[in-house]
């Protein structure tokens, strides 16, 4: 079960992409498919959502998304270049017009100085070409914490890359 307000955005997202004949991907690192678990809860979703990639490893990211990995080697995977390069990658390698990723550390351990426990960078890739990118720096309030919160931002930065 999913918490109200997640539902709520997820559907929205399910009704906005059907309503434009739109299909959406993921392509998810620290969430492990929760955003695309968020997005096949709702009813109607196989209409619009084609596919999700969990690309936790470097090597998948490489593999499923052409993430180049001279990005991933110059910036590291939780950065906005790479987190740029799974969106892109995600509608790339679909049938998507649209395609969310999320790439962070959730935690306990595995942050350092300059990218802490609760950083998570975010992308969306739209039907009009664009990426837009957002990063989060949620603290270390507990990995599953970071991975809600860090749901919630990836289905609405989902959603205001599809048209209204």
């Amino acid at each position: 079960m999913l918490p109200q307000d997640i539902e709520t955005t997820a559907a929205t997202v399910i009704r906005r992409a059907a309503a434009a004949g739109l299909m959406v991907a993921t392509a998810e690192s620290c969430t492990g498919g929760l955003v695309a678990g968020a997005l096949t809860a709702i009813a109607g979703s196989s209409a619009v959502v084609d596919r999700g990639f969990v690309t936790y490893s470097n090597e998948a990211k490489v593999e499923m998304l052409g993430v180049p990995q001279d990005v991933l080697a110059r910036f590291g995977a939780v950065s906005e270049p790479t987190a740029r390069a799974m969106a892109e990658g995600a509608v790339a390698r679909s049938r998507a017009s649209a395609a969310v990723s999320v790439t962070g550390i959730a935690g306990p351990g595995g942050g350092s100085p300059q990218k802490p426990v609760g950083l998570v960078h975010f992308a969306a890739h739209g039907p009009d070409g664009r990426t837009v990118h957002v990063e989060k720096r949620f603290g270390d309030i507990g990995r599953d914490a970071v991975r809600l919160e860090s749901v919630r931002t990836a289905l609405g930065l989902l959603l205001e890359a599809l048209p209204e």
